[in-house]
């Protein structure tokens, strides 16, 4: 690698060249009438200098195999004037190349070392103080920086969430680090823009604003014109966005520093003082391509390379100083040595810092496991705080239905934490498609219980907002099929914060879905889906399958117990075609109501199973709308002579291993009753959990088709069936 990347060189050559002039008081004004001032410059350089030089180093270390994940920076460093013009107390999500944002923050908090965060990370040291080395992110709890990967825009509907949940929090209990009039800034850029997260995630803040909701965002594009090598249309972020209605648009050129400092300041205030999203528009540049692995040169030519040299914010604020007389050329480039100096020896000395030492260490920070308090959150309460806010308690009710239960449960955990919201489609003034939320709106207020837009992405990213502004929030998706489109809110952005933070931010959050097959009437792939894959490998992420009334109550207590104790993320699988179930053998028998289970009856703990009879012969396996059809099963074969006991598991991840082996073991052949997919369901883990934990008995599974569900009758050609669970029974017995 030569000594000086061209950028670099380029610097020093432009300014050396500048015209000696000599400083004045830096404290003056560099123009009239501008609220720029030599400090003002200088603070700035200095964090445009430091960023500079980690791109610069990061480069030299990634060359050595001593550093990973270079993408830089550079052409970027004007977002530190956005950085100036905010406060620490104003949350930050962060574009990936914000290393000039990063800096310019730390030093509005006196004792930080930002420098030697961000080589931590380069180098990926378990000593870097956000992710402990797992991944380079900008962040700090210290600096309100929420530490965001580089997937494509998923950071902005959690930016609108947080937004949108401050003011609720500070009405509602909230406890959280931010001020009273604090601004959420989320930046990202012009290719991400295109995203239909991005999209999605801006329509909802004009959304909630339009309805005079309170939404204190500044969006930040940074503007350089590519994404990797696709170029991004001239002039389009500005037609898209500048006559946006509801959005307030800014727009600034990142090599002009004393604008981008008015500028930026303008912005944040107006934010600040009208509570409505904005839209900063920062015209950048790229240098050094898109990351260290990227050759540039590949995809544009060398003269519109150099030309961007001249666009180089740290050279345009170099310039400024000069000319307004704040520095000298020789100054600035003894300053600019300086910090390349002391950055390479900070690299020099966290190379050697320790890293990650073995599987545990990774993996610690996914997400804590504090059973005794969660089991302790989950049966605490206060009987006569409870009776008043609930009136008739439910325990009085008498046998209720698997929606009646849910229902419930819900308005327990509203009546015993006033942080505790309920939304999405349809759940307030209609109570949802199903009933299932039906009342608590009347009873909580709209505050606590309110409907959403239509869009999946933002209810998750309202839940992931809100967590963060310390309410526990209980979304829904209307139906399964209909997480899709959204699942990597869950997969990138809910599952991954508290790994990506060491454990240091959480989201907690607990995500009611209706779903599964069987539904009567109401039928289609969209209405009635069996797919669970894209939920069954995130890790830390709990997912919870009630089949029965009075283990959904007890459930859904364990897991806002969870969310509450441990910050986890939770997913609720309701299965809807049990939702309004009475009978389970014949018409009239009411086998499938059950009484509400008052707290005194303690709490389903989060990975344990239930087992219904105690035959000897075999354990059939199995949950949701299995369950009931084994049950039925089961009952035939006792006619036959056949010892039948069914295991219901009830969690779906983590698995109940124990339980799931004790009862396997105590029959010695297992049919596992799967609902879901053959290819990708939850047969697949059961089966692989036996036999990685040494069962050697007998063993088969039934499951569903590898088949999108139907309309009408057709749906029972694809659909496991009690006739295919009978006959795969009495085979597996007869060996």
């Amino acid at each position: 690698m030569p000594e000086h990347e061209p950028i670099d060189a380029h610097f020093l050559d432009a300014v050396a060249a500048l015209h000696h002039r000599e400083p004045v008081d830096p404290g003056a004004k560099v123009v009239t009438g501008s609220p720029a001032s030599g400090v003002d410059l200088l603070d700035l350089f200095d964090a445009q200098l430091g960023s500079r030089h980690l791109d610069l180093v990061a480069r030299k270390l990634g060359a050595r195999r001593e550093g990973f994940y270079s993408i830089g920076s550079s052409g970027h460093e004007s977002n530190a004037a956005v950085a100036a013009a905010l406060r620490p107390t104003d949350p930050a999500l962060l574009h990936y190349r914000s290393g000039g944002f990063y800096l310019a923050r730390a030093n509005q908090v006196p004792g930080h070392d930002a420098l030697r965060d961000v080589l931590l990370g380069i180098v990926a040291s378990a000593d870097e103080p956000i992710s402990a080395g797992r991944h380079k992110v900008f962040g700090h709890p210290d600096l309100g920086i929420i530490p965001q990967t580089s997937t494509i825009a998923s950071h902005l509907p959690r930016a609108v969430g947080l937004s949108f949940a401050l003011s609720r929090a500070d009405k509602l209990g909230g406890c959280h680090s931010w001020g009273p009039d604090a601004v959420v800034v989320c930046s990202f850029g012009d290719a991400s823009a295109n995203h239909s997260t991005a999209t999605g995630a801006i329509n909802s803040a004009l959304h909630t604003a339009h309805q005079g909701v309170a939404m204190p965002l500044l969006f930040v594009c940074e503007d350089n014109g590519i994404g990797i090598s696709v170029r991004t249309p001239h002039g389009w972020i500005e037609t898209t966005y500048a006559q946006r209605r509801g959005l307030r648009y800014f727009t600034v050129d990142g090599h002009d520093p004393e604008h981008c400092l008015a500028v930026s300041r303008e912005a944040a205030a107006w934010v600040r003082r009208h509570r409505k999203p904005a839209f900063l528009h920062l015209r950048t540049v790229r240098l050094m391509g898109h990351a260290g692995s990227d050759v540039e040169s590949g995809y544009r030519a060398r003269n519109e390379i150099l030309a961007d040299y001249e666009h180089d914010p740290l050279l345009a604020t170099a310039r400024s100083l000069v000319e307004h007389r704040t520095l000298t050329p020789e100054e600035v480039l003894r300053r600019y040595e300086e910090k390349r100096t002391e950055v390479a020896a900070l690299a020099d000395e966290v190379v050697g810092r320790p890293k990650l030492a073995g599987s545990a260490a990774v993996m610690e920070a996914i997400a804590p496991t504090r059973p005794e308090q969660v089991r302790r959150r989950a049966v605490h309460v206060d009987p006569e705080h409870r009776r008043a806010g609930l009136g008739k308690l439910p325990e009085d009710e008498g046998p209720l239905t698997l929606a009646q239960a849910i229902n419930r449960s819900l308005a327990d955990e509203l009546v015993r934490d006033e942080r505790v919201t309920v939304f999405g489609e349809d759940v307030a003034r209609k109570g949802g498609v199903y009933g299932v939320t039906r009342g608590l709106r009347k009873r909580f207020g709209a505050t606590r219980v309110f409907d959403t837009l239509l869009d999946e992405q933002s209810i998750l990213g309202t839940a992931l907002g809100s967590g963060l502004a310390g309410l526990v929030p209980i979304p829904e998706i209307q139906y399964l099929a209909y997480l899709h489109n959204a699942s990597d809110q869950l997969r990138g952005e809910a599952s991954t914060l508290s790994f990506f933070s060491d454990g240091q931010y959480h989201n907690p959050m607990v995500v009611r879905i209706a779903g599964l097959g069987y539904q009567k009437g109401f039928g289609g792939h969209f209405h009635n889906d069996n797919s669970v894959a894209a939920l069954r490998d995130l890790p830390g992420v709990v997912l919870a399958a009630p089949s029965r009334p009075d283990d959904a109550a007890q459930m859904l207590r364990t897991c806002v117990a969870a969310a509450h104790e441990d910050g986890r993320v939770c997913v609720f699988l309701e299965p809807i075609a049990l939702y309004h179930t009475r009978d389970l053998h014949e018409t009239g028998d009411n086998e499938w109501l059950a009484p509400y289970p008052g707290f005194d009856a303690g709490h389903v703990p989060i990975g344990s199973a239930r087992e219904h009879g105690d035959g000897e012969d075999l354990t059939m396996v199995t949950f949701g709308n299995g369950l009931p059809m084994s049950l039925r099963v089961a009952a035939r074969l006792r006619e036959r002579g056949v010892g039948v006991r069914v295991l219901d598991l009830r969690w779906l991840a983590p698995l109940p291993v124990s339980d799931l082996l004790h009862s396997a073991n105590a029959t010695g052949r297992v049919l596992v009753v799967d609902e879901t997919r053959r290819s990708g369901g939850i047969s697949e883990a059961v089966v692989t959990t036996l036999v990685d934990n040494g069962f050697r008995g007998d063993l088969g599974r039934v499951c569903s088709e590898d088949s999108f569900i139907p309309l009408g009758e057709a749906a029972n050609h694809v659909l496991l069936d009690e006739a295919t669970i009978e006959k795969a029974a009495l085979n597996l017995t007869k060996r």
